[in-house]
């Protein structure tokens, strides 16, 4: 009796889970399109699962370092270059750099105080056996020792080849290079045999304490600094009204008269933050173009050539009457640069000086790719100081958004205030770009597209099959186990 019972509950247990794996073979023609959409869902959360790996992070590093001592007293300038500084070792991937003027208490220096003309940090090979010229000021390393390992262009040799630089903007500024990607750096592949990674440093600052003319100091206006030759001792260029070749290293600004001030002591603190380099890391190029590039085209041995000529600076003419009513007084200055490859933008940042208004990127037919817009402050505080630019807004497009191709022209634009006129400006616009997009990025498209694809009811269709599904797995898991306990062996189906 208790055998035939058996064999009833174990037919009767067979055809449940018979018409249940048989119901939806039953659906009407008018639902099976649902069907078909919702197993679109169930590949498409499988493929979103796909996209958790890279996701989870990285152990990230950091380390603040401080660079070498300089003293400033009021309208003096600290422009020196600095070889050998303190730098993260090993093959790693860059993930920010931040840096702020601070005094010898460690307290931020506010930009009305010591203005941050601009910091750059740039890579090098230096010869094993020969001497660091540690904190060398500004003498030049013998070529033999020194091997340049700039940033992967577009301006010409020696020209704005830093992997990081900012200027007044720097507390305010984003630098993070977001997960998976990061600037590899100290890759044994790489270094040339017979020298060793490191870092140069350069830092131009102004001490504007009791100026007498604190924005034409910080403009470096050269009347404002009695020069008339550069710093190499060449007579400067007709009608050149301000700019870098007026205040370099050592010169003075014109101050107040009666006005007295303490020399003190400053240094740049510099936080690095970065990870072990991992092969899920996908590698990013620095790319910096310069509103002012003029490229010249050419053919050669090797084919098409492209020389550019980044004049790094400019001058901003006050605007006329009818410009007032024509444009509100705005100064725009365009170029067309050429990108040496093709890749992915991943983050993009633009650098101006007081007076801009914002600057952007496009493609040839006017498509904007990214804006970057300066934030001025209103107070008086380390990092919000009126009147200053003290942050530059950043592009982190989607990841495969983005995409250059190869020998693509891109056009840059800067745009600044001239209802007054601006010596020595700047207009460069910093990218990273990968050059593929992460494998989960693509699993994350994939069900992105499906997502839309699929209408909302169909959606909820799928949403009750992924029910139906784990209830059948728990009836018959259920049932398979009362049996088990009943002294039957698990039903096979």
């Amino acid at each position: 009796m208790r055998k035939n019972q058996g064999d009833a509950r174990r037919q009767e247990l067979k055809l449940t889970v018979f018409h249940s794996l048989k119901r939806p073979l039953t659906i009407q023609s008018a639902d099976m399109r649902n069907f078909s959409q919702g197993w679109k869902i169930l590949v498409a959360i499988f493929l979103l699962g796909l996209s958790f790996p890279y996701s989870q992070g990285y152990n990230v590093k950091s380390k603040v370092f401080l660079s070498p001592k300089f003293v400033l007293g009021p309208g003096s300038v600290e422009n020196k270059v600095y070889y050998g500084i303190d730098f993260p070792r090993g093959h790693i991937a860059l993930k920010s750099f931040n840096a702020e003027v601070i005094d010898e208490a460690g307290y931020p220096v506010p930009l009305h105080e010591t203005y941050l003309h601009h910091w750059v940090v740039e890579r090098y090979y230096g010869r094993k056996d020969a001497e660091v010229l540690e904190y060398n000021g500004n003498r030049l390393l013998r070529e033999s020792d020194y091997i340049s390992a700039r940033n992967d262009g577009v301006c010409q040799r020696n020209c704005l080849g830093q992997f990081f630089g900012l200027g007044s903007e720097t507390r305010g500024t984003a630098t993070h290079i977001p997960d998976p990607y990061g600037i590899e750096i100290g890759n044994p592949a790489t270094i040339p045999a017979g020298y060793e990674e490191r870092w140069v440093l350069n830092v131009h600052a102004i001490d504007t304490r009791g100026v007498e003319d604190r924005l034409g100091c910080t403009e470096c206006k050269c009347d404002l600094y009695n020069v008339t030759v550069d710093e190499y001792g060449k007579p400067l260029r007709p009608n050149y009204r301000g700019g870098l070749s007026c205040c370099y290293d050592r010169t003075q600004c014109r101050v107040s008269n009666g006005f007295e001030g303490a020399r003190r002591s400053l240094y740049l603190r510099y936080t690095i933050k970065w990870v072990d380099w991992d092969t899920s890391i996908v590698p990013v190029k620095i790319y910096i173009f310069d509103v002012t590039d003029n490229e010249t085209r050419f053919s050669d041995s090797t084919g098409f050539s492209i020389q550019h000529h980044c004049q790094v600076e400019y001058y901003v003419e006050p605007c006329k009457a009818n410009d007032v009513a024509d444009n509100g007084c705005v100064h725009t200055k365009r170029t067309s640069v050429t990108m040496p490859t093709s890749g992915y933008i991943i983050y993009g940042v633009a650098h101006q000086h007081s007076g801009g208004i914002g600057a952007a990127l496009y493609r040839e037919d006017g498509q904007l790719m990214c804006s970057s817009i300066p934030a001025y402050g209103n107070g008086k505080e380390a990092g919000n100081e009126a009147g200053y630019i003290v942050g530059m807004s950043t592009c982190y497009p989607k990841p495969g958004f983005l995409r250059i191709t190869d020998k693509e022209i891109l056009i840059v634009e800067s745009n600044y205030s001239s209802s007054r006129d601006h010596t020595g400006v700047m207009g460069l616009f910093y990218i990273l770009v990968a050059d593929r997009v992460p494998l989960s990025s693509s699993f994350l498209d994939v069900f992105n597209k499906m997502y839309n694809d699929i209408n909302h009811s169909a959606f909820v269709w799928g949403a009750f099959v992924l029910a139906g599904v784990a209830i059948i797995a728990a009836a018959v898991g259920y049932r398979c186990r009362n049996k088990y306990e009943d002294g039957y062996q698990p039903i096979m189906i």
